[in-house]
């Protein structure tokens, strides 16, 4: 399986740019670093989608202060972690997350 993020700020209407996101993964009680991306200037990191995911645990960290700070913001939530499962490695996940200062939504869902 691989996975898609999107990351849409509601303050602004728009995508997060510029957005850290880590990937992990759950290796023997702890959770050891898949990959590191940037979001792209539609707040998507689209590289991942081929990316081979067993099944098991993941999950995804945003490293929202350093975005909303650049903005002049300052944010309720430093990071946002979103943890989900693997089920379906032939699939394609998507998680969305829309996110502002003071709140923060995700939703998982699949491409295929």
């Amino acid at each position: 399986m691989g996975i898609a993020i999107q990351a849409q700020d509601t303050v602004y209407g728009r995508g997060a740019a510029g957005l850290w996101v880590l990937l992990e993964h759950i290796d023997d009680g702890s959770w050891t670093l898949s990959a590191r991306a940037q979001t792209d200037q539609d707040g998507t990191v689209a590289q991942w989608c081929d990316r081979k995911l067993e099944r098991g645990m993941y999950r995804i960290v945003l490293d929202t202060d350093p975005y909303f700070v650049s903005l002049g913001l300052r944010a309720a939530y430093p990071e946002i972690v979103v943890a989900f499962r693997v089920v379906d490695e032939t699939a394609v996940g998507n998680v969305q997350i829309l996110l502002s200062p003071h709140s923060f939504s995700a939703y998982f869902g699949s491409l295929s």
